[in-house]
């Protein structure tokens, strides 16, 4: 005895092309560098790195190995932070 099995639909690149859902409709912003970020900001303006304190997207943080930065993207524990050497991943808001 067999079984009949039915086919899976598959879509030609033409219909997912077409579909509004699949495309952004706002092109990806080029990213800026370190100096366009923290330039012109005073050193009082830039707070020394904490685990313990919670960061908002765009703070300007002192950490004592990577220098000056700014919060790119701030999560409930973790922040990315653009340093002068490049992207780091940090904690935050620990307890």
């Amino acid at each position: 005895m067999s079984i009949k099995r039915t086919r899976q639909r598959t879509y030609s690149p033409r219909q997912r092309d077409h579909d509004p859902g699949l495309t952004s409709a706002k092109p990806a912003e080029p990213e800026k560098s370190w100096d366009e970020l923290v330039a012109g900001q005073a050193d009082d303006v830039f707070q020394p790195f904490s685990l313990k304190t919670r960061y908002a997207k765009g703070a300007f943080l002192a950490h004592p190995t990577f220098g000056k930065g700014i919060v790119l993207n701030a999560g409930p524990t973790v922040i990315e932070v653009m340093f002068k050497d490049g992207k780091k991943k940090l904690a935050h808001g620990m307890p």
